[in-house]
């Protein structure tokens, strides 16, 4: 089964959002369709032991492609919490030039979809039409009150 990737524009770029890379147990075969998206980011959303038992590697093989990775550790269920601020900043900064940003958790919904609604949230979209777009193509993204209050309250800040 190829991993597939949700994916909407956001600012001059695209947010895509998918499962861990070999959580079906095609870590090759996820690993040449992230290739094949071509993204300038990705963002793993998972702890490390979750990293371990998919895709141990991922960090030197995306290097390995010229694709620039970013490791998130965040519980299932949580929302992305020390590193955001890196992480967003690089992430804006690629959508602003027209690239492509790839967010994975496990499953490609909550946590994934959480730093997703953010970024749209950080970029100026308005909260709940955000998530209802986000919705749209993703429509299991972001599954807790937390994680919704977490990802509105960007545009507080």
């Amino acid at each position: 089964m190829r991993l597939t990737i949700a994916e909407l524009a956001v600012g001059q770029g695209v947010l895509g959002i998918s499962p861990c890379p070999g959580r079906a147990g095609f870590y090759e075969a996820d690993l040449i369709a992230i290739q094949h998206w071509h993204p300038a980011l990705v963002v793993s959303l998972v702890s490390a032991e979750e990293l371990s038992r998919t895709a141990l590697g991922l960090g030197a093989d995306l290097s390995h492609f010229g694709i620039q990775w970013a490791h998130l550790p965040t519980a299932d269920y949580d929302t992305p919490s020390t590193g955001w601020a890196e992480i967003s900043a690089l992430a804006h900064s690629k959508l602003a030039k027209g690239h492509k940003v790839l967010l994975h958790c496990m499953g490609g919904c909550g946590r994934s979809g959480t730093a997703a609604l953010r970024l749209m949230v950080e970029a100026g979209e308005a909260a709940d039409p955000a998530l209802n777009r986000l919705r749209q193509v993703r429509p299991c993204a972001v599954e807790t009150p937390e994680q919704f209050l977490w990802a509105s309250q960007a545009a507080l800040i």
